[in-house]
C-alpha cells in the first residue's frame, strides 16, 4: 500500500483518475472510483476508509467536478483536519475546481449555516454557540424559573433528555405535548423556560445547530433548492453514529440528486446513548433502492489471531449487516485472556503485559489501557506510577484531577482540617443551596472580625447564629445547616475507630448530597460522576500506612478515623504531584471505550471484561443494549495492532465492599484455538470457591431458590431494600440479581451480600 503523501501534490495540474486510484485494493478502487447515485461503503476496523473518502474526492476533481459542489462531512475536527490535508496532498490547489470544497464537521457546517441563513429561524447576528458550562448554567437558571426543586431535577439530567428530544427534532412545543406524566412535564416546562433563556442571550446550543437546520430544510423550500444545486456530491464518514436530525439535513440535500455516498461499520455503533440511530446505515438501502454496496473487510491494522477473536465475538449480534474481515499481516500472537482475583491482581497483570511490549521494543506511547467506566482507571494508574510506567489520561482527566472527585476531597479536607477555607469555599453550595458568592464574601468578613476560621464560624450556630442570620438573610437557614452538618462529620470521625474510615466517607457522600441523583432520569455524565464518587470510598476502604512509614519503626498515631482520613489526603496530595510523562518515549494512553473510536495502538489491555461493566449493567435494561454493549467491546479489541490483553477479576471493591464478579459473556464467544488463558484466580472464570470470604453467609441445607425466591423483598445494609429478579445456584459461590430501589440492579455473591429477607 502506497501513502497518500505519494508525489501527486506536485505532478502538473492535469489529474489522471486512474493516478488518484493508483494503491489501493480491489474493493477500496470500487469505492473510490463511483461518481454517481448513492453508495454505502462497509469499512471494517483498520480498512483504509479514511483512504476511500479523500481518494474519492480526488477522483471527482480529476473527472471535472467542481470542488466547491463536493460536501465532506464527519464527527472530529481531527478527523475533518486530516481529511483535508490528505485531499490537500492528493490534488494541489492550481488543479482547475479544485477550490472551494467543504470538509467539516456536521456541527461546524450547520454553524455556518445558520451564520448565514439565521435570520429564517430567529437568530440575530453574531449569535453565540453555548458550550457545555454554558448550558448547564441556562439549564439551572430555567429550572429555578420553572419551581422545580435541584435536589428532584438535575440540570445535566435535564439537559440530557432536552438533547435527545432535539436530536429527534422535537421542540419545546412538540416535546410538551408528548408530556404525559408528572416528571416528563415537569422537564417540558423547563425545556421551554431553558429555550426563553437562550432567544433571550441570542444564543444556541450544540444541538440547535442541528435541530436549526433541519427545520429549515424542511420549511423554507427556497433554501433547500439552493443548498441542494450547491452541494451536488456529499460525502458522510462514521455513517452509524448519525442521529435522527443529521439524517434527516443529509437526506434533505441530497433528495435532488441522490449522490449520497456514506462510509461507516453497524458493528462499530458505540454512541446509542447520546442519539446515534443504528437504522440509518442498516436501512440505507431501503431509502436508496439503487445504492450500491461495497464491504472493506480486509484490515491494515491488527494480526489475523486478533481480528479472528474480534470476528467471533461481533458475529453473536443480530442487528449488523455481515462482511468477512480478513488480513494479511500474518498471525501474531495470540490474545491473552487473563482471569485476576482482584481488581489489583488485574492492575499488576496489566502493568507486566505493558512492560513486557516495553522491553521488546514497543514505544509507551504506542500502548493503551482501555476500559468501560473511568472509575476503573483509579488502581491501574496506582499500579502504572507504582513501577514507574509513564501515563496520561486520554480525553478526560486523571482520577484524582476530576472535579466530582476535587469535591469530595474538598468535603474531606474540610473535615479534617478546619482551617482549610479553600475546600470550604468549593463545598458550600455544592451541590446548590441557596449560598451565593455574596453571602459567603460576608460570612468570610464576619469569621475574619471573630478571629476564626469560615469553617469553625459556621460549625458555632449557636454563637454566631443571629449574627449570620442579620448578614445573610434567607441564606442564614443553609449556611447554618450546613454548619452543623460539617461539625458533626467532625465529631464522628474523631470519635470513631480508623477501621470505620470508608462507612464514614460513605455517609458524608449521601448526607451532604453529592449522592443524590436519580438513577432512572440521570445523564450519562451524572453516572460516571458518582462511579468515581462511588470509587473514593473504595479507595478510602483500600487505604493502609506506606509500607516505608511502617517500618521506619516510629509510625505516626492512628488512633481514629480522623487519624486516618488525614493519612488518606496525605497520600492522595502525593499522588497528584507526580510528574510521569517521558519526553524521550512518550506515555501509555488510559482511556475509556468510547474515547479510543478511531485510535489504534499496538498493544492494548482491556480491563473490567466483568458483567455489570462490559456489558455494563444498564445494558440489559434498554432495547439492543447487549449489542451495543458488544459492539463496544469490539471496537476495544480491534484498536490493538499487534498485542491485546483482554482481563477480568473475580472480586472487585465496589463503593468500599468486597463483591464477587462474574467474567462478561463475551469471553465467552473468544474462540479457543485464537486466544492464550492465564488463570490467577485458582478456579473458572464464573467459579469462586477458592475465594476465601471475610464474612461468609451462613447457607444451611435450604437451596438458595427458597431462600430467596425470584420476587422476594430483600434488605442490603448499602443499597437499600430491592426484588429478587434471577437466582444463580451454584452452592457457595450462588448470586442473585436484585432490583434495588435507588440504585437499579446488582448482581451479588450470596456469600458476601449480608441480604435479609423482608417478605418471609
Amino acid at each position: 500500500m502506497t501513502s497518500d503523501a505519494t508525489d501527486m501534490a506536485h505532478r502538473s495540474s492535469r489529474l489522471s483518475p486512474e493516478d488518484i486510484l493508483d494503491g489501493l485494493t480491489p474493493a477500496q478502487r470500487s469505492a473510490a472510483s463511483v461518481i454517481d447515485g448513492a453508495v454505502l461503503v462497509l469499512a471494517g476496523p483498520g480498512s483504509g476508509k479514511t483512504r476511500v473518502i479523500t481518494r474519492r474526492i480526488a477522483h471527482l476533481v480529476a473527472n471535472g467536478i467542481p470542488a466547491w459542489q463536493i460536501l465532506a462531512l464527519t464527527f472530529t475536527n481531527k478527523a475533518a483536519g486530516e481529511m483535508r490535508d490528505r485531499v490537500e496532498r492528493l490534488v494541489s490547489a492550481s488543479v482547475p475546481g479544485r477550490r472551494g470544497l467543504t470538509v467539516s464537521t456536521f456541527h461546524s457546517f450547520c454553524a455556518l449555516l445558520l451564520r448565514r441563513y439565521g435570520g429564517l429561524t430567529g437568530l440575530k447576528d453574531g449569535f453565540s454557540i453555548y458550550d457545555t458550562g454554558d448550558q448547564r448554567d441556562a439549564m439551572k437558571e430555567a429550572l429555578e424559573e420553572s419551581g422545580l426543586s435541584s435536589a428532584n431535577f438535575t440540570p445535566a439530567a435535564a439537559l440530557a433528555i432536552v438533547s435527545n428530544a432535539k436530536n429527534a427534532l422535537q421542540d419545546a412545543e412538540a416535546f410538551a405535548k408528548e408530556a404525559t406524566d408528572f416528571h416528563s412535564r415537569s422537564i417540558a416546562k423547563a425545556y421551554k423556560a431553558y429555550e426563553r433563556i437562550l432567544l433571550r442571550n441570542n444564543a444556541v446550543d450544540f444541538d440547535d445547530l442541528l435541530l436549526k437546520v433541519a427545520q429549515l430544510l424542511r420549511q423554507d423550500i427556497n433554501t433547500l433548492r439552493e443548498l441542494q444545486a450547491r452541494y451536488r456530491y456529499i460525502l458522510i464518514d462514521e455513517y452509524q453514529d448519525t442521529n435522527h436530525a443529521q439524517f434527516v439535513i443529509a437526506h434533505a440535500l441530497a433528495q435532488a440528486h441522490g449522490n449520497l455516498f456514506v462510509v461507516g461499520d453497524p458493528d462499530q455503533s458505540i454512541y446509542g446513548w447520546r442519539g446515534a440511530d443504528l437504522s440509518n446505515i442498516l436501512d440505507f438501502e431501503e431509502h436508496f433502492p439503487n445504492a450500491t454496496v461495497i464491504p472493506l473487510g480486509q484490515n491494515f491494522r491488527s494480526t489475523a489471531h486478533i481480528v479472528r477473536c474480534a470476528a467471533a465475538v461481533i458475529e453473536n449480534n443480530r442487528r449488523r449487516k455481515h462482511k468477512e474481515l480478513t488480513t494479511e499481516l500474518g498471525d501474531g500472537e495470540r490474545p491473552l485472556v487473563a482471569y485476576c482475583t482482584d481488581e489489583h491482581d488485574e492492575a499488576v497483570c496489566a502493568a507486566d503485559f505493558l512492560l513486557e511490549a516495553s522491553e521488546a521494543g514497543v514505544e509507551w506511547r504506542r500502548m493503551a489501557v482501555l476500559y468501560r467506566m473511568n472509575s476503573l482507571s483509579r488502581v491501574i494508574e496506582d499500579e502504572l506510577r507504582r513501577r514507574s510506567v509513564p501515563y496520561v489520561v486520554a480525553r478526560g482527566t486523571a482520577f484524582w484531577d476530576r472535579k466530582e472527585v476535587k469535591d469530595v476531597l474538598a468535603y474531606l479536607r474540610a473535615i479534617a482540617n478546619s482551617a482549610d477555607e479553600t475546600a470550604v469555599r468549593r463545598i458550600i453550595n455544592v451541590p446548590t443551596r441557596g449560598i451565593g458568592d455574596t453571602s459567603v464574601r460576608k460570612l468570610q468578613a464576619l469569621a475574619m472580625d471573630a478571629g476564626v476560621t469560615l469553617g469553625e464560624f459556621m460549625t458555632q450556630g449557636a454563637l454566631r447564629g443571629p449574627s449570620i442570620a442579620n448578614a445573610v438573610g434567607r441564606s442564614a437557614k443553609a449556611i447554618l445547616g450546613f454548619g452543623a452538618l460539617l461539625g458533626s462529620w467532625r465529631e464522628r470521625f474523631a470519635t470513631s475507630a480508623p477501621g470505620d474510615l470508608a462507612p464514614l466517607v460513605a455517609d458524608v457522600l449521601r448526607e451532604s448530597g453529592l449522592d443524590a441523583i436519580d438513577p432512572l432520569t440521570a445523564g450519562e455524565e451524572e453516572r460516571e460522576a458518582k462511579q468515581n464518587r462511588d470509587e473514593i470510598v473504595s479507595a478510602v476502604s483500600e487505604w493502609r500506612l506506606p509500607a516505608d512509614v511502617e517500618e521506619s519503626g516510629e509510625p505516626p498515631q492512628i488512633e481514629s478515623a480522623l487519624d486516618a482520613l488525614r493519612g488518606f489526603l496525605a497520600t492522595v496530595a502525593l499522588v497528584s504531584d507526580q510528574d510521569l510523562v517521558d519526553a524521550d518515549r512518550g506515555a501509555v494512553t488510559l482511556l475509556t471505550l468510547h474515547a479510543a473510536k478511531g485510535l489504534e495502538f499496538d498493544t492494548v489491555a482491556l480491563i473490567g471484561a466483568e458483567q455489570g461493566i462490559l456489558p455494563h449493567q444498564r445494558a440489559n435494561q434498554e432495547p439492543d443494549g447487549i449489542e451495543e454493549e458488544r459492539r463496544l467491546c469490539f471496537v476495544g479489541m480491534t484498536r490493538a495492532e499487534r498485542r491485546l490483553l483482554i482481563s477480568c477479576a473475580s472480586m472487585r471493591v465496589i463503593r468500599g465492599i468486597r463483591q464477587g464478579a462474574v467474567s462478561s459473556e463475551f469471553l465467552r464467544e473468544l474462540p479457543e484455538s485464537h486466544v492464550r488463558v492465564e488463570r490467577r484466580d485458582r478456579g473458572s472464570p464464573d467459579d469462586f470457591s477458592g475465594i476465601v470470604y471475610d464474612e461468609p453467609d451462613a447457607w444451611g441445607d435450604a437451596p438458595v431458590s427458597k431462600r430467596y425466591p425470584v420476587g422476594c423483598t430483600v434488605r442490603h445494609p448499602l443499597f437499600g431494600v430491592g426484588r429478587v429478579e434471577q437466582v444463580v445456584d451454584r452452592g457457595a459461590s450462588s448470586s442473585v440479581r436484585v432490583a434495588f430501589r435507588t440504585v437499579g440492579i446488582k448482581t451479588l455473591v450470596l456469600a458476601y451480600a449480608k441480604l435479609e429477607r423482608l417478605d418471609g
